[in-house]
């Protein structure tokens, strides 16, 4: 049960960058024993106020109060020393050490001396436990999929003897079962006396959770409510500045003629015998569990797996798919689940982000035109309403719908006939997920057919002109719109319901 008095609070906080003014007189008070969530767009200030908690930004203005005693928080040292640990929405993870390593890293326990790995491991183990998850305490985190790593992400932030845990987009990268794994955890932690900060895009995980949703706009507080006193529709009039239908438009593209066909493909990761196929203008949603083979399904189809049996026809013509340059000749593109590590050139600009993938469309002679790079790119940018300074700045400064929409402007760029989506609304806001439903829809519009992956299955019910549950690398059920509730594709994905596989 939560403590009156605030534990940690945040009081007339402002915090500028050049040209934004990231907190703009923001206060917030934090209980012990409370689920805090934390709402509002991209760029509305949510991950400056968490970083100003966890030490990596000082306020240029306002107060930081722990217990009622007045802190400054020099650095994330500072603020890990008073009880805070922080799962960020870029993982802080280092791929070639072990799991141990990346959960102890920078305090490896010691005896005598040395570094005590039995009681990292153990540690470890311990840590992840509280998760209900079971991951080797020595596997490099480089062989783990997103889901487990952001596991391992929350345990590194739990095995620390933490008073304030700060949950920045959780489970971004999570299906059902796995989050609400985490939401128990999270309860559990609550009820032990730690104060958590907890921030997602999420809207109703958030109001499965939380106690107190503050909600904060271009940098300003616009309030805080006992989650029981206000609604979804509430929270998003005030995240936006009015009401919003979060449904998707659904429209009927689908044609007769096959795209895309994949007969019983094999890979040596997880891909068993997979066979499906999508028509010009349909959306073919996967469903399925974290591990259960969607992205795998996804890298072989964009040469990043070998096929080691079965073919791929796109437009009725067999295709070898030896490596992601093949997939783009074919005409298939792949969004990644990780934009950031895999989909994005962070030293670019949107222009040559958006034009990477077929540069003979710029070509003058032997030479790139930039030019026709720039008047090309500016055009694309125009139709999916792509935030203008894209074009001058690099896209590692723009929201997260925005360079989202920048990838899907390189596929249209590209040509491309199929364009495999795998979590496309993962960590952006509401109205940005209105923008990328608005994309699909003209997509298929214009004959393209789309793979859909989706770990938010009432986004993908309502996108998808059919669904196929995955579950160990082989698709097990296929229906079509309207015919699966999500109840019962949750049984599905997690093998408690049709035990049939698809024809």
């Amino acid at each position: 049960m939560a403590t009156y008095r605030p534990f940690w609070e945040l009081r007339s906080v402002v915090k500028t960058f050049p040209g934004v003014r990231a907190l703009d007189g923001v206060s917030l008070a934090l209980r012990i024993g409370e689920i805090h969530a934390l709402l509002g767009e991209n760029g509305s200030g949510k991950s400056t106020l968490a970083k100003v908690l966890s030490g990596v930004h000082q306020p240029d203005a306002g107060e930081v109060f722990q217990r009622g005693e007045l802190v400054v928080l020099r650095d994330p040292h500072d603020a890990q020393t008073r009880g805070v640990a922080t799962f960020h929405q870029e993982f802080s993870l280092v791929p070639e050490l072990s799991v141990a390593e990346n959960i102890y890293l920078g305090r490896l326990p010691q005896r005598r001396g040395v570094v005590d790995w039995s009681a990292a491991r153990r540690g470890s183990v311990e840590a992840l436990a509280r998760l209900n998850v079971k991951i080797d305490p020595d596997r490099k985190v480089a062989s783990l999929s997103v889901a487990e790593q952001q596991f391992v992400e929350i345990a590194k932030a739990i095995s620390r003897d933490m008073m304030l845990l700060i949950l920045d987009e959780p489970t971004a990268a999570l299906g059902p079962a796995e989050s609400e794994r985490l939401h128990g955890v999270t309860r559990v932690l609550a009820q032990q006396g730690t104060a958590i900060l907890y921030i997602s895009h999420r809207l109703d995980e958030v109001f499965a959770v939380a106690d107190v949703v503050t909600v904060l706009k271009d940098g300003k507080l616009v309030g805080t409510n006992a989650r029981r006193e206000t609604s979804v529709r509430e929270a998003v009039r005030m995240m936006i500045g009015s009401d919003l239908e979060e449904h998707f438009d659904r429209r009927e593209n689908a044609r007769e003629r096959p795209r895309l066909e994949v007969r019983d493909v094999r890979t040596e990761n997880r891909v068993n015998g997979v066979s499906f196929a999508v028509a010009e203008g349909e959306v073919l949603g996967f469903g399925g569990i974290a591990g259960a083979g969607r992205t795998e399904i996804a890298r072989a189809l964009f040469g990043l797996d070998r096929i080691t049996e079965g073919d791929v026809l796109v437009d009725g013509r067999r295709v070898e798919l030896r490596s992601p340059g093949d997939a783009i000749e074919a005409g298939i593109a792949l969004m990644p689940e990780n934009r950031k590590a895999d989909g994005l050139f962070f030293n670019f600009e949107g222009p040559a982000n958006i034009t990477i993938a077929g540069l003979g469309a710029i070509q003058i002679g032997p030479f790139l035109s930039l030019t026709r790079e720039r008047r090309r790119a500016r055009k694309l940018m125009q139709e999916l309403r792509i935030d203008r300074r894209a074009e001058d700045r690099s896209v590692r400064f723009l929201s997260g719908g925005n360079q989202q929409k920048v990838m899907l402007a390189r596929w249209l760029f590209a040509r491309t006939r199929v364009l495999i989506l795998d979590e496309p609304t993962q960590g952006i806001d509401v109205s940005a997920k209105q923008e990328v439903y608005r994309v699909i829809n003209e997509l298929t519009a214009d004959g393209i057919a789309v793979v859909l992956i989706s770990s938010d299955f009432p986004e993908l019910l309502a996108i998808s002109d059919r669904v196929a549950v995955v579950r160990s690398g082989c698709i097990i059920h296929f229906a079509e719109y309207g015919e699966l509730s999500e109840h019962e594709l949750v049984e599905l994905a997690a093998g408690g319901g049709a035990n049939e596989v698809a024809a």
